[in-house]
């Protein structure tokens, strides 16, 4: 998302609570030039031409894991505005690791809290904010992901304005698919599910219309790669019996 914010001349403030500058630099720059991130170091000038050619900015801001309120985003915001960078986007990686402001009595209530103070902060700004969150281990083989399998607090969908929920089971990983479900949109349709080129190697994910010629391509892949997973765990298991049988 903060790529191809940037490649559209847009000013993105990326702010990271597990990976640190560096490697999440390495990460955009993996994006913009189609090289994994460990072998970026052995192509400097093909990076920095990649880079020239983004028309937009990204600024990447690393806060430890659970030391960062609502309160530290907006003071770092507010000396990008005094200094004329002011973002046009503002991704925070992820929300769940920030602190609420406020006391409160359980980590439940404390995440819905800190996803209405994030929502809040950004309306003042009118700066639009994207994050990402957890969903439960349960969900890990589901098609469809829906609103109740979002993990500790359902308060994160009732104050966010637009959900997008990714499933991704282990034929997709290897298949670089996966389905998009938008569960939430305040301003357009909402309850469809749309087909997803994901390549995490390359940072690479492309969502398509489903009656799209690629879309339509990789619905077809989807249904036959569970055939083809269970018939590659058969061809296994059948070769560890005959190895067994010859011991």
């Amino acid at each position: 998302i903060g790529a191809a914010a940037a490649k559209r001349g847009k000013r993105v403030a990326h702010y990271t609570l597990e990976l640190n500058e560096n490697y999440m630099g390495l990460r955009y720059d993996t994006i913009f030039t189609g090289i994994e991130p460990g072998n970026i170091p052995q192509h400097p000038e093909t990076v920095q031409n990649a880079v020239n050619s983004v028309t937009g900015d990204i600024i990447i801001k690393y806060y430890p894991a659970r030391s960062v309120t609502v309160h530290t985003l907006g003071a770092h915001i507010e000396h990008l505005v005094i200094n004329n960078l002011k973002p046009d986007l503002i991704i925070v990686d992820y929300a769940d690791l920030m602190r609420s402001i406020d006391r409160t009595d359980t980590r439940y209530q404390e995440l819905g809290a800190i996803y209405e103070e994030l929502r809040g902060m950004c309306g003042e700004l009118a700066i639009p904010c994207w994050t990402a969150s957890q969903t439960q281990r349960s969900s890990i083989q589901d098609d469809i992901i829906q609103a109740d399998k979002i993990a500790e607090s359902y308060n994160k969908i009732m104050t966010a304005d637009l959900v997008i929920s990714l499933s991704r089971k282990l034929e997709d990983k290897a298949n670089h698919t996966g389905r998009a479900h938008i569960i939430k949109n305040r301003f357009g349709v909402d309850g469809i599910t749309l087909p997803v080129y994901m390549n995490t190697g390359f940072g690479k994910v492309e969502i398509y219309d489903e009656n799209s010629s690629k879309g339509i391509l990789l619905k077809k892949q989807m249904q036959g790669s569970e055939g083809i997973l269970k018939r590659t765990l058969a061809k296994k298991l059948a070769d560890l019996h005959d190895d067994s049988s010859e011991d």
